[in-house]
C-alpha cells in the first residue's frame, strides 16, 4: 500500500512538472519537497530510487544561475544515494560525486549549518569507499574534521557527538601498521569523550549509550601497557550504556553491549589488586553474559553474531572446566546444544 501511494506521488509529480506553467524553479523545489518526504523514513529501496529520480528531474529544470538550489538538490540527492544498500560501490561514488558538486556552491552562498551537514556525510560517504579500497580514510577523517569547525558542542551537541563518533571509528579502522597506531587509538578515545562532554544521558540517551558502547570498545582493545586500568574504564563506559539500553525497548543494542562487557569480563581478575587470585567469578559472568546475547541475537536472525557469541562462550567454559569448575548451570541455562540450528 505504502509503495503504491509513493509510486502515486511520483507520478503526480511529474505529470505536474510537464502540466503546470509554473516557472522552473517552482517546479524543481517542487519536486525536491516530494523527494524529501519519499526520502524520509522509506519502506523500499524503490522509494530511495523514486527520490533520485525525481532530484535528478529537478536538476534538470533549473537554468545555470540557480547555482544555490542546485547545490541544495544535489546535496539532497547525495543524502538518498548513500543510504541504498548495495553491495556494490556505484550508489555511492554517484553520492560522492553529489557531494563535490554541491560543497563549493554551498561553501560560496549556503548557509554554515548546510555546509557541514555535506561535510559529514561526504566524510561518511568516504568512509563506507574506504572499507572497499575506493577511498582514502583520511579523507575521510579530513571531511569530519572540516564539519567540526561549524558544529560545535555548545550550539549543536547531537551533530557534534554524532561526528566525534564517526571521528573515532575512522582513526580506529586504520590498520596498526605503523608507529602512529597508538596515537590513532589514543585520538579515538579523546574523541568519544571529547562527545561525551556534550552529550547526556536526558537529552540524548540512544546517542549518550552508542557513545559509552564505542568507548568502552575503544579502551578496551587498545595496544596499551595499562590494559588492567583500561579495561575497568570499559567496564564503567559499558554500565553507563546499560542504563540505556535494556532487552525489552533495544533488544539488539543491549545484546552488543553486555556481549562487549563480557569479553571485558573475561580478561579482568576478580581482585585487581591480587591479579594472582584468578578471575573464576568474572569468567562466570562473562558467559552468563555471552548467554544472553546468544540467545538474543539468534531470537533476532542475527546468526552471525549468534555464532560468534556461541563461540566464545564454548572457549570460557572450557577454561572454567580447566580450572576445576563445572559451569553445568551456564551450559543448562543457554542451551549450547542448539547453536547449530538454522
Amino acid at each position: 500500500m505504502a509503495q503504491s501511494l509513493a509510486r502515486q506521488q511520483v507520478e503526480t509529480a511529474l505529470r505536474l512538472v510537464e502540466e503546470e506553467s509554473a516557472g522552473a524553479v517552482e517546479k524543481a523545489e517542487m519536486l525536491m519537497e516530494i523527494a524529501m518526504g519519499l526520502q524520509h523514513k522509506p519502506e523500499t529501496i524503490q522509494e530511495l530510487l523514486d527520490a533520485i529520480a525525481l532530484y535528478q528531474r529537478a536538476l534538470g529544470l533549473l537554468p545555470d544561475s540557480e547555482r544555490l538550489l542546485s547545490a541544495r538538490i544535489q546535496a539532497r540527492m547525495g543524502t538518498a544515494l548513500q543510504t541504498i544498500p548495495s553491495d556494490k560501490t556505484e550508489y555511492l561514488d554517484e553520492a560522492r560525486k553529489a557531494f563535490e558538486t554541491a560543497l563549493p556552491v554551498l561553501e560560496a552562498l549556503g548557509t554554515r549549518e548546510e555546509l557541514a551537514e555535506a561535510w559529514m556525510n561526504l566524510g561518511l560517504v568516504l568512509q563506507s569507499l574506504a572499507t572497499d579500497h575506493q577511498a582514502k580514510i583520511t579523507d575521510a577523517i579530513s571531511a569530519y574534521q572540516r564539519a567540526l569547525r561549524i558544529f560545535d558542542g555548545e550550539r549543536y551537541p547531537a551533530e557534534h557527538a554524532i561526528l566525534h563518533n564517526n571521528l573515532a571509528t575512522a582513526f580506529l579502522s586504520i590498520p596498526m601498521t605503523d608507529a602512529r597506531g597508538k596515537m590513532r587509538e589514543a585520538l579515538a578515545v579523546q574523541s568519544f569523550e571529547a562527545a561525551l562532554k556534550v552529550i547526556n544521558i536526558i537529552d540524548h540517551p540512544a546517542e549518550y549509550a552508542m557513545l559509552q558502547n564505542n568507548l568502552g570498545n575503544a579502551l578496551q582493545y587498545a595496544s596499551s601497557t595499562h590494559a588492567l586500568e583500561n579495561n575497568l574504564r570499559a567496564l564503567e563506559a559499558y554500565d553507563e550504556a546499560l542504563r540505556v539500553r535494556n532487552p525489552k525497548d533495544t533488544p539488539l543494542e543491549y545484546a552488543n553491549t553486555i556481549a562487549n562487557k563480557a569479553n571485558a569480563l573475561s580478561n579482568l581478575p576478580d581482585d585487581p589488586s591480587c591479579p594472582e587470585k584468578g578471575n573464576p567469578q568474572n569468567v562466570l559472568q562473562a558467559a552468563r553474559l555471552l548467554g544472553e546475547a546468544g540467545e538474543i541475537f539468534s531470537r533476532f536472525g542475527e546468526k552471525g553474531k549468534a555464532d560468534q557469541v556461541t563461540s566464545t562462550l564454548q572457549a570460557l567454559i572450557a577454561e572454567m572446566r580447566g580450572n576445576g569448575q563445572e559451569p553445568e548451570a551456564v551450559i543448562n541455562h543457554h542451551r549450547l546444544e542448539t547453536k547449530h540450528e538454522t
